[in-house]
């Protein structure tokens, strides 16, 4: 069973939805004892990073997160819950992070060469630097969803893929470990994300 956890931030619906048609058991759930029961884990979250980051604090829940981690426990954090894995989000201020994947979260705005829009918001190919669990069932170059305005950087050690955005290559995704990170939505977008949760789903 995948724990979804759920902190108040996080497209829960759609992502639940997308768990149960790959046949995924799948609970969104903030119970400690479930998500410690569960054999892998997502972090979902859409908005700002600091809110997201006091949301999961006073959840109790990071504790939690931190011993499934050091356990071998499958995690995938989700757009948000993709950047609250790294050290710090310069979103607003310099904020913590979860120092799950070294780097750093900035803005895509001053690293654009082309006059593109922000927030980068749309289907953008995949270019995969190096071979990832999650994407197992892809052969590179399928095109998946992103809603952002802010990316992870000096992270060049665990990008697993990118899409090229406004003349830079933004990351994708990440992993460390059994850590996994998408800034892309899986849940939305078709046959594509449900072939990446799947993938995720059956690690073990």
């Amino acid at each position: 069973m995948i724990a979804v956890i759920d902190y108040g931030v996080g497209n829960l619906f759609s992502l639940s939805a997308s768990l149960k048609y790959i046949g995924a058991e799948s609970a969104v759930t903030s119970d400690e004892s479930v998500i410690r029961g569960s054999s892998a884990i997502i972090l979902p979250g859409v908005g700002a990073f600091a809110d997201a980051y006091k949301k999961l604090e006073n959840s109790g829940l990071i504790p939690v997160l931190r011993t499934e981690v050091a356990a071998g426990k499958p995690v995938l954090g989700i757009c948000l819950g993709m950047q609250l894995l790294f050290d710090r989000s310069f979103e607003y201020g310099e904020h913590e992070g979860l120092g799950l994947i070294p780097g750093e979260v900035r803005p895509i705005a001053p690293d654009l060469k082309d006059r593109l829009k922000v927030p980068h918001m749309g289907w953008n190919s995949l270019d995969f630097c190096r071979p990832s669990p999650l994407y197992k069932y892809l052969n590179g170059g399928e095109y998946v969803y992103f809603v952002h305005s802010y990316y992870a950087k000096n992270c060049e050690d665990f990008v697993t893929a990118t899409s090229s955005y406004g003349g830079i290559d933004l990351t994708a995704s990440a992993e460390r470990g059994n850590v996994f990170g998408t800034q892309f939505h899986p849940e939305k977008s078709g046959a594509t994300g449900l072939k990446i949760l799947r993938a995720f789903s059956e690690m073990k």
